[in-house]
């Protein structure tokens, strides 16, 4: 029996995961910490497992360092995803990322450290936004890290954060490094359900500058199941590594919008085109080499086998995120001090 900390398990990625290895793992323990702000949401997360035996929520900050020691020093293993996520919302609301995403992940760095005995593992969730626009393609783990927004600053900042302790301290961690993610449960400020939801509410979907930035898109499931073989993978093969975890495969923002149209029969005289937002990204392609090789990962779910899985959930769970519809549209403040709505 293991138990597993999961730092911001009730946000999109937590919860897909707490849903995967609760559903494998009969014998494991899972305990989530979570501010619930919001982009969290404790019903993110099964009846069945919240009811559990096996389950246990503490509603409170990464900041708070006696929580966290006292959460860290009941776990086996712990896994941090707690963060402030959103680029767009990141160019007005600054500092609250470094809050966060830094200062928040110092506090579970170092109460793994304080408890280093009895952890086995330290799984530390970066993103694939530190790397910025990619100077080659595919994009490995030693590509340059190059920032381009406040919320990929913050979390490049952890990211290294996180291996300086390493370094330092010979922790058992390592850090990994997702793609764009997408899938149920995704809050609506995000592209790919702001544009499902905007066809259910009969509404333009808009679109970023030309529509023309490519991603590397993988379904949530798919990184619950990478986290897992970095969580049960030989500690000597990935103590201290750098995962990226994607495709290998890209889509433009625009073929994204016009499959969600194809699904729903709607046409382009929906899309809806509004100035691009600074720091974007233009291309984000992941090189796969090195999580196949070491972790035995492979992506089992397509993009579109994936897009349909979350359009019906979408569809079906209309009042799970309804309530966020006014927090859709983000305020970003322009070089002259004006506020764009995004």
């Amino acid at each position: 029996m293991k138990t597993i900390l999961v730092t911001g398990g009730a946000g999109f990625i937590g919860s897909n995961f707490i849903d995967y290895i609760f559903k494998k793992y009969s014998d494991y323990h899972l305990i989530v910490l979570d501010l619930l702000t919001y982009s969290g949401d404790i019903e993110n997360i099964d009846p069945d497992i919240r009811n559990s035996k096996r389950f246990e929520f503490w509603y409170g900050d990464v900041n708070n360092l006696d929580l966290v020691s006292d959460l860290v020093s009941r776990s086996d293993i712990v896994i941090h995803f707690a963060a402030e996520t959103h680029v767009a919302r990141s160019l007005y609301s600054h500092r609250v990322f470094f809050v966060t995403d830094v200062l928040g992940t110092q506090s579970v760095a170092n109460a793994v450290l304080k408890h280093s005995v009895k952890i086995e593992r330290f799984i530390h969730i970066s993103t694939s936004e530190v790397y910025g626009t990619a100077i080659y393609e595919p994009m490995d783990e030693n590509h340059p890290l190059n920032p381009t927004s406040p919320y990929a600053a913050a979390k490049a900042g952890a990211d290294r954060l996180v291996y300086s302790y390493i370094k330092a301290y010979d922790m058992t961690g390592l850090i990994i490094r997702p793609f764009n993610n997408y899938g149920p449960k995704q809050h609506l400020e995000k592209v790919i359900p702001r544009f499902i939801t905007s066809c259910i509410l009969g509404e333009p979907l808009t679109i970023h500058g030309d529509g023309s930035a490519l991603r590397d898109w993988i379904y949530a499931e798919d990184t619950a199941r990478a986290i897992d073989l970095a969580i049960h993978a030989p500690l000597e093969k990935v103590r201290g590594e750098v995962f990226n975890i994607g495709t290998g495969y890209s889509l433009s923002v625009l073929k994204i919008a016009y499959k969600i149209l194809d699904v729903f029969g709607l046409n382009e005289k929906k899309l809806k085109y509004i100035p691009d937002r600074y720091g974007q990204v233009q291309n984000h392609i992941s090189s796969c080499e090195k999580a196949k090789k070491i972790l035995g990962f492979i992506p089992e779910i397509n993009f579109e086998n994936g897009l349909e899985k979350t359009i019906k959930w979408y569809k079906e769970n209309r009042n799970l995120w309804e309530k966020q519809i006014p927090l859709r549209r983000v305020p970003i403040k322009a070089k002259d001090g004006s506020i764009i709505w995004y």
